[in-house]
């Protein structure tokens, strides 16, 4: 199992991983996404899991995210966008990998914390990010009126 960042629209699996973390998402808007992650890189990166014979087994996400997030002190903050691990290849380490990555990633952009977040009622995304030592800050509930 190897850990390399996203370099091209067309890498094995970014896509189909992408789908899978994002279901209603439409094709085009995950392509346009990705065109312009790939545009940014110095305020954007991605890494792929992939198995020895290219089987992608999960991907990672991360911006630099200026504006105030949420529980955090410092700015720029690093965010993690994504995370996804293929159901068959969970609780194996994969996802501790592609933060590792992305922390690598996040200092070398100059940043002391990183950050993500989880649906209220996702509690599997929720014990994730605590087993790999990220912790909980705040709940928030975001309200609308139409005008």
């Amino acid at each position: 199992m190897r850990i390399i960042p996203c370099t091209s629209i067309g890498q094995e699996g970014w896509l189909a991983c992408r789908q899978a973390l994002w279901p209603d998402t439409m094709a085009g808007e995950h392509l346009a996404e990705m065109r312009t992650a790939l545009g940014d890189p110095d305020r954007y990166a991605q890494f792929m899991a992939s198995a020895t014979n290219g089987r992608a087994l999960g991907f990672a996400e991360a911006a630099l995210r200026m504006d105030y997030v949420n529980g955090t002190d410092s700015t720029p903050v690093a965010f993690v966008e994504g995370l996804y691990v293929t159901p068959e290849y969970r609780r194996q380490g994969i996802g501790t990998l592609l933060i590792v990555e992305v922390i690598l990633w996040a200092r070398a952009h100059g940043c002391t914390e990183l950050a993500s977040d989880a649906l209220l009622d996702n509690e599997v995304s929720q014990e994730m990010h605590r087993s790999l030592g990220f912790e909980e800050t705040e709940r928030v509930v975001f309200f609308r009126k139409l005008i």
